[in-house]
């Protein structure tokens, strides 16, 4: 299990891990439906999502294609959940299941199919 940090930390994670896999989600979703599709769940990831990627359009290079701009918005979430955080608070471990939100969501995994 993880450390034992202030809950500040595991609210910044949680908040910054389910930023990262709505991103993901909606290029997902985009292999299905349009980005302007009347669907609700399509509806909901491009609402949600639209901002972040507003705010990072300045650093976006133009030379990559619209339905992928925001797998490229998740991997700044990525790199700052499994490297740069971690790294400022002293963690030693880095990678996988080394943050509070897929940890928690493993755990839940492991007991619903019977895991130790």
């Amino acid at each position: 299990m993880s450390a034992n940090f202030h809950p500040l930390v595991y609210f910044i994670d949680y908040v910054m891990g389910v930023i990262m896999w709505t991103l993901i989600g909606r290029v997902g979703m985009n292999i299905f439906q349009k980005e302007d599709s009347e669907f609700f769940f399509m509806k909901a990831f491009v609402k949600l999502t639209d901002p972040l990627i507003k705010l990072f359009q300045p650093i976006t290079p133009s030379f990559i294609i619209k339905p992928i701009v925001p797998l490229y918005v998740a991997w700044f979430f990525y790199m700052f959940r499994f490297y740069l955080m971690p790294y400022l608070l002293g963690y030693s471990v880095m990678g996988m299941l080394s943050f509070p939100l897929e940890s928690d969501i493993a755990i839940q995994i492991y007991q619903i199919f019977g895991k130790n």
